[in-house]
């Protein structure tokens, strides 16, 4: 046997494990759904039919899975542009040279190892009306009580609020690592032509990050199009059904009705929503690469 057939067969009983895991546990699953999906099938029923496409035409047409769907896509165009926006601020700050940078580093990705059960529940008595955190900070101002979490106009914007401080972490590192890797000299040179501080920001900065922006956009908005827990743990899906996003519909497609054939129609126009988004971020992130950029 050659070292390299000796290096091949190593490298691949290295990465076997992970490949089984992968095969096992995301892969199987994932085939296992997609053949379910084109039967009519109940968990606790023994007998399924087969439907073929039937549960996705149905899906398509269910007020309640559309309406899920948008209330996802609202949720994403709250959380997603604010959450981008403060996680680059953040990281502009932390990217200067101060004695306890690495500490508010450490501070700010806490919440992203953080259980997110716990993490509802505080929020949960922050939202509290008249006691909660947030209505106290608004009584100072002279502004009534607000009971975040039971109405209907306010419950959704809550949960995106909350994202904004949860999804931080990452956010901020990723920006970090972009912000690390633009050169000083052209910062250098701008200043010799007087570009300095927001214009520097502007001509520099933003045109560098481009690609880690795309990235960071594409996957906040699938894992926001994907939230659960904040939704599960503080509103279930109300009131109204104002905060019934679809991933909380599927569960209880799932688990409350226990159609499981639909639910899993239900996840793969999901999934194909998800795929979509990344083949976008891939067409942009090309183009970037290919040199249309503007540095």
């Amino acid at each position: 046997m050659t070292l390299r057939q000796k290096e091949n067969r190593s490298g691949w009983l290295f990465v076997a494990p992970a490949a089984l895991h992968l095969f096992v546990f995301a892969l199987v699953p994932i085939l296992f759904s997609i053949g379910l999906s084109l039967y009519r099938w109940k968990l606790y029923r023994p007998e399924k039919s087969f439907v073929g496409v039937d549960n996705y035409t149905y899906s398509l047409r269910d007020p309640a899975f559309l309406n899920s769907l948008w209330n996802s896509l609202k949720y994403a165009l709250m959380s997603v542009p604010s959450g981008i926006i403060v996680a680059l601020a953040i990281a502009v700050m932390l990217n200067q040279k101060m004695r306890l940078s690495p500490f508010f580093r450490t501070v700010y990705y806490l919440p992203a190892i953080s259980s997110g059960v716990a993490i509802s529940m505080i929020w949960i008595y922050m939202y509290l009306p008249e006691s909660g955190f947030i209505n106290t900070v608004l009584s100072k101002l002279h502004i009534g009580s607000i009971d975040f979490l039971k109405d209907a106009n306010w419950a959704l914007p809550a949960i995106a609020f909350m994202s904004i401080w949860t999804g931080l972490g990452p956010r901020v590192v990723l920006f970090l690592a972009g912000l690390v890797g633009v050169p000083q000299t052209l910062y250098e040179a701008a200043a010799l032509d007087g570009a300095v501080g927001w214009r520097a920001f502007r001509s520099i900065t933003l045109p560098m990050l481009i690609p880690t922006t795309l990235f960071v956009v594409v996957t906040s908005t699938i894992s926001a199009i994907q939230v659960f827990t904040p939704v599960y743990m503080m509103t279930k899906g109300g009131p109204e059904d104002a905060t019934e996003v679809v991933g909380y519909h599927i569960y209880n497609e799932a688990w409350t009705s226990f159609n499981t054939s639909l639910a899993s129609a239900k996840s793969f126009i999901l999934f194909v929503v998800i795929a979509l988004v990344a083949l976008v971020q891939f067409r942009m992130t090309q183009k970037q690469l290919e040199g249309h950029s503007t540095f």
